[in-house]
């Protein structure tokens, strides 16, 4: 168990106490402003005594390389050491699997795929993994982990959710704290960040479309408004406290510092202004010692005047504000409101203290900083080797009519897009904000470990099914979603598309046995699919080392993955909390088809 790191010692709150003594109104307001790196210059940031940089999805230093996020991160850092007080930057991420930003870096399984494996151990481990790869490109706080309980699978964010059952989501995100800070903090750990407060993952669909981010009207070429992600949430605080508080109470006793508030309402109030549940609840009865920080432009939703905005998000009890663009404006207007009467001192000083009690936490308050963790554990084997672990534990087998395991002599025809392409395996929040199909970064992808597992020779792969005349033993075919993130990926219709089932049906008249892999964010319509399946199995977002769900196709590896969430039969029951049907989901809650030994060398069980 790692110790909790959520109060500080006397000697350092002496210490952050004299340091709030010493700093002018502007350096305080500067310690509360978050902005984009793309936004602000490294002189800007010691003139400003800016608290904290990020990159967002695709906010990448230089190229993405390895060597620019580290230029590019130390380059703010050591301005910030310049200002007045020689406070530093918290440089701040979305490595929300992985450093997924950095190109080469490990991609572990999305949240999901992790709820399928039920193993708290193991999600400490990744986040552990994951860490160390962050404080390699010399950021130390990530936000994640996401600690959504999902109700409605047609929300984008569903995958980011590691289960639908509280108790799951407590107990994962209490363990992903755990390994982002590590044992020693200071030394190698990395902040998490416990979000978004609170409540999201019971939004009602159809919520969303007056809710609509001003930034996605800026975001060119982005699609059609929002169905769900940022909508309203209509439960009751009972309800709010079983489900949706729970894991954020197992995050805090685990020593989480930072807590992201939601973008959403609940029963038409702006959460990132809900002082009740901000101050109240999360300060008050919880007892959380750190900060909280406003999401990507959150402000601009809670009031039309921005000066309002600002009042009422602080005054509520946001400490640190994503602005990200416009620092200037956010300052000047704090400031303002500060002499205006309309944010009190004492509601600043608050902020900054908890947000030194965090750097402080981490070590950025100390007179020397820990030497730099080494950048050759970015995409090192032992984290690829956890990642291929962790997406042969996420496999779930749904259905099995003797297809499964394949043998090693086997002769397989294999087609489909995501069966041979990394970045549909990653999924979104994967080098950019949206993630895109591709080699987008190194990795193995489920061909490359079909091919290593029986032979090249034994391994015929057509993308799109068509084989002439050709036959095998066994198929092996992928159905998918291509990569999206938040509100993008909000999808009335969770059908398999129809080219993708016409390569189901002609790999169908070549084999013996069909195999067919699902690879998504969340569960899909199967109707069209399961006719003509021997065997469906759930491989959810797996990453770069997608290889590893061979390793349990091939029974190299016990298949041993539950389903985290109830898998619909109809678009009825996908509606979730806005809708009810009498008839049972194709799959519940905690289903597999049966635990089958791993293959002997000879291939028989």
């Amino acid at each position: 168990m790692v110790a909790r790191t959520d109060r500080p010692t006397v000697a350092t709150d002496d210490r952050i106490r004299a340091l709030l003594a010493s700093m002018t109104p502007a350096e305080k307001v500067g310690q509360m402003t978050q902005v984009e790196l793309g936004s602000i210059t490294p002189a800007e940031v010691a003139e400003r005594a800016i608290g904290s940089v990020l990159s967002g999805g695709g906010g990448n230093p230089g190229d993405g390389s390895v060597g620019a996020w580290r230029d590019g991160v130390d380059s703010f850092v050591a301005a910030s050491r310049r200002s007045r007080l020689g406070i530093p930057i918290l440089y701040g991420t979305d490595a929300v699997h992985g450093h997924n930003n950095v190109v080469g870096a490990t991609i572990f399984p999305h949240n999901i795929g992790l709820g399928a494996t039920g193993d708290a151990d193991l999600v400490r481990q990744v986040a552990r993994a994951a860490a160390l790869e962050t404080a390699a490109t010399g950021a130390r706080w990530s936000f994640a982990p996401c600690l959504a309980v999902p109700q409605d699978i047609r929300w984008g964010r569903t995958y980011e959710g590691f289960s639908q059952e509280p108790t799951v989501v407590a107990a994962l995100g209490r363990a992903a704290v755990e390994g982002w800070h590590g044992e020693h903090l200071p030394v190698d750990g990395v902040l998490a960040c416990a979000k978004h407060y609170v409540g999201e993952g019971a939004m009602e669909w159809g919520t969303a479309g007056s809710h609509r981010q001003p930034w996605i009207d800026w975001w060119d070429g982005w699609g059609p408004d929002w169905l769900i992600d940022q909508g309203d949430i209509r439960i009751t605080d009972e309800e709010m406290r079983e489900v949706h508080l729970a894991p954020f109470v197992a995050a805090i006793e685990a020593g989480a510092l930072t807590v992201m508030a939601c973008y959403g309402t609940w029963h038409g109030r702006r959460l990132h202004a809900d002082r009740y549940l901000l101050t109240d609840v999360l300060k008050g009865e919880l007892g959380f010692a750190g900060f909280v920080v406003s999401d990507w432009m959150a402000l601009e939703q809670i009031d039309a005047d921005y000066p309002t905005a600002v009042e009422r998000a602080i005054g509520a009890g946001v400490d640190m504000v994503m602005v990200p663009f416009n620092h200037e404006r956010f300052i000047g207007t704090t400031l303002q409101l500060l002499d205006d009467g309309r944010l009190t001192v004492e509601r600043v000083d608050d902020a900054v203290v908890r947000i030194l009690r965090a750097k402080a936490a981490i070590g950025l308050l100390d007179d020397s900083p820990p030497p730099a963790v080494s950048a050759e554990v970015i995409g090192c084997d032992e984290h690829r080797s956890l990642a291929r672990r962790a997406a042969a534990q996420s496999t779930v087998i749904l259905s099995n009519a003797s297809a499964l395991p394949i043998g090693p002599a086997t002769t397989v025809l294999a087609a489909g897009e995501a069966l041979d392409d990394v970045g549909i395996a990653c999924g979104g929040w994967t080098i950019s904000w949206e993630g895109s199909p591709g080699p987008i970064t190194p990795g193995r992808t489920m061909l490359d470990g079909l091919r290593s597992a029986l032979g090249t020779d034994r391994v015929d792969y057509e993308r799109d099914g068509r084989f002439g005349a050709v036959r095998a033993p066994v198929g092996v075919v992928t159905v998918h979603e291509l990569p999206y993130v938040e509100g993008g990926g909000d999808r009335a219709d969770l059908s398999v598309p129809g080219e993708q089932i016409d390569v189901v049906r002609r790999v169908r008249d070549h084999v013996d046995r069909l195999v067919v892999l699902v690879v998504s964010g969340r569960p899909l319509l199967l109707d069209d699919v399961l006719e003509d399946a021997d065997a469906v199995v759930a491989c959810w977002l797996p990453g770069t080392e997608a290889d590893g769900i061979v390793d349990v196709l091939t029974g190299r590896v016990p298949a041993s993955g539950s389903l985290p969430v109830s898998w619909p039969r109809s678009a009825a029951q996908v509606a979730g909390r806005t809708g009810s049907v009498s008839e049972p989901a194709a799959w519940p809650i905690g289903h597999r088809a049966g635990d089958r030994p791993a293959m002997t060398a000879t291939g028989g069980p």
